[in-house]
């Protein structure tokens, strides 16, 4: 059985070479890519390494969560050639590389060659190398394959639940992508065993242009990523007389992804164990302006201290593609691509309405026991750094009390005070007056119960807490305050002496010092407290959307956010238990199809 396929880069896809091979240090003797052809011409003893993100395979992962029993390497070549099989492993900071045989190869024609893996210990990942020995020497790709018993592999269908809001050109770009690749490809495996459902919140999408028998979309109420999401488990489980799905892929419209992620996580689930069942598989997120970085590969929650696996890998360092083939704590992988068993989500077992926010991790933390993570199946995406809300602070921690709630239930009342506290001075020292009026209102409606998310429209909602941020506009119109990229870029790298540090905090940050009326610019995400330091006003900018807003510097906020925090300090030594108890004795309410379907005016 086929279980991965060999990649080259791929314009539109990915076209960092080092994901995909490596060349040896030598300029007099070159090796071209054909971007159309997909191949790769040698000249005489030139070399080339394929232990990279995209062409090494988790041989160690395979044994572990499947049933296949050994692996062969299947090679297309013509020319003459010296293929290196290698098992490589990474132990104690170091590289162990182990060559499982060497044999040449000759021909006048493009053939196909299998070389069998045959080691008794399965470790790490197996990876191959080529020399070739004569000039127009031609590699075309191939194919790792495993041998399973027939009936060791399991039927699979994959739906893809999409949710998108007025991203029209990305949802687009990845459906022309499903098609061309897979829903229209007879070449392909996944052929038939995929349909795709798409969650428009927006309304947006012309459903006569876009919809296919493989392709439904599906016009939602405007109610997050949560219930998009949720709009889509339910049209899954609602339309398996269609489509027999056995898992639910939950993937983010915004992302880039190589069309092998769907073939891996499709083979990997056809051939699991009796024991992994239940099998989640998730992708790693990678950065979209720098494809070979990874920001996460799995996470855990830690009661709010958020750990991100595998956070700023580069692979293009052969050595970190092998660190992150191992296995850490891992709590839930986010939805920007989680494959989900559907046994698991039925009529009574459905995310939380809580908008955006912890909604994947939660869902996650309460029915995920295992995943499947390796090189090679992810997506890329806009790094955080580069997105900023104003509206996600009523979110953040109004959702980390629901969840810990659940999950976390010794998380205590002066854990909370002294995170909410944190926040709120960070918000201050940076003027940004309405962000705490945020966090203390979905503090607030926590402590109204579960109630509150039964009975409130969501849509509406959130459209009030948009309107109750700040929100950034065309730096072009912004004529308070000039803006230049220098200023801009001074802040990122702004730098200060412990000393000066030390004075800065016990001036609360210049608050009690005069105000210097510069012109300031900041990132509107990246912005640190030292950047705000005895500033009037602040120019927060975000060079992504090149848009900006202005903040500044108000003693009678910081007394009105003063008085706010002490009677929500008093409310919170007197709920907070109960809330936490409440909730967690009433998720059910909110988690089933019923209440879904009221909440987004389904009719069912």
């Amino acid at each position: 059985m086929k279980i991965q396929n060999l990649l080259f880069p791929k314009v539109g896809v990915c076209t960092e070479e080092s994901l995909f091979y490596n060349r040896e240090n030598d300029r007099e003797r070159e090796i071209i890519f054909n971007h159309d052809e997909q191949s790769l011409t040698f000249s005489k003893y030139s070399r080339m390494f394929f232990d990279t993100y995209f062409n090494v395979l988790s041989v160690a992962k395979w044994k572990k969560y499947t049933n296949i029993k050994d692996f062969s390497l299947i090679l297309e070549l013509k020319g003459d050639f010296e293929v290196l099989l290698t098992n490589k492993e990474r132990i104690n900071g170091r590289t162990y590389r182990k060559i499982v045989s060497v044999t040449t190869i000759n021909s006048k024609t493009k053939k196909k060659y299998t070389f069998p893996y045959t080691v008794y210990d399965y470790k790490g990942v197996f990876a191959y190398e080529l020399k070739a020995l004569s000039d127009d020497s031609v590699y075309y790709g191939g194919y790792y394959e495993g041998n399973i018993a027939k009936e060791d592999v399991k039927e699979v269908n994959i739906a893809i639940n999409i949710c998108t809001f007025k991203r029209e050109a990305y949802v687009k770009r990845n459906l022309d992508l499903f098609k061309k690749y897979i829903l229209e490809n007879d070449e392909s495996e996944l052929k038939g065993h995929l349909r795709v459902y798409v969650q428009d919140n927006g309304q947006t999408l012309p459903i006569d242009e876009l919809q296919t028998k493989d392709i439904r979309i599906v016009p939602n109420k405007n109610v997050g990523g949560a219930g998009g999401f949720s709009r889509g488990l339910i049209e899954i489980l609602n339309h398996q007389d269609e489509f027999n799905a056995t898992h639910a892929l939950m993937m983010d419209d915004d992302i880039q992804i190589e069309p092998e992620s769907f073939f891996r996580t499709f083979a990997v689930l056809r051939c699991r164990k009796p024991e992994y069942e239940e099998l989640f598989v998730g992708g790693a997120m990678l950065r979209i302006d720098d494809q070979a970085i990874q920001v996460e590969s799995g996470a855990s929650w830690n009661a709010g201290s958020l750990v991100s696996n595998k956070a700023n890998l580069d692979f293009r360092n052969t050595d970190l593609v092998l660190d992150n083939e191992v296995e850490e704590y891992t709590e839930f992988n986010a939805w920007w691509y989680c494959c989900t068993p559907l046994s698991l989500v039925s009529d009574k077992n459905l995310p939380l309405p809580i908008f955006i926010r912890g909604d994947d991790l939660e869902f996650g933390l309460r029915n995920m026991k295992h995943l499947f993570l390796c090189n090679g199946i992810c997506v890329w995406h806009e790094s955080f750094e580069n997105k900023y809300s104003s509206s996600l602070y009523y979110y953040i921690l109004r959702n980390l009390l629901y969840d810990n709630s659940l999950h976390f239930p010794n998380y205590s009342k002066k854990a909370f005070l002294k995170r909410l506290y944190s926040q709120v001075a960070r918000e201050l020292v940076c003027y940004r007056y309405k962000n705490v009026d945020l966090l203390f209102r979905g503090v607030e409606d926590f402590y109204k119960g579960v109630d509150f998310l039964k009975e409130t429209d969501g849509e509406k909602l959130n459209f009030e807490v948009m309107n109750a941020g700040y929100k950034g506009i065309p730096i072009d119109q912004i004529t308070e305050m000039g803006f230049t990229q220098k200023d801009y870029d001074n802040s990122l790298f702004e730098r200060e002496s412990r000393k000066a540090k030390l004075f800065r905090r016990l001036t609360l940050n210049g608050y009690l010092l005069p105000a210097k009326k510069t012109n300031k610019v900041v990132s509107m995400a990246l912005c640190r407290p030292l950047n705000f330091y005895r500033q009037k006003q602040v120019l927060n900018y975000d060079p992504t959307s090149q848009k900006a807003f202005i903040t500044e510097r108000k003693w009678s906020e910081v007394f009105r956010a003063g008085i706010k925090l002490v009677g929500l300090t008093f409310k919170t030594l007197i709920k907070f238990e109960k809330a936490k108890s409440d909730f967690r004795n009433r998720i059910g309410e909110v988690t089933n199809e019923g209440f879904w379907n009221e909440y987004l005016s389904t009719g069912e």
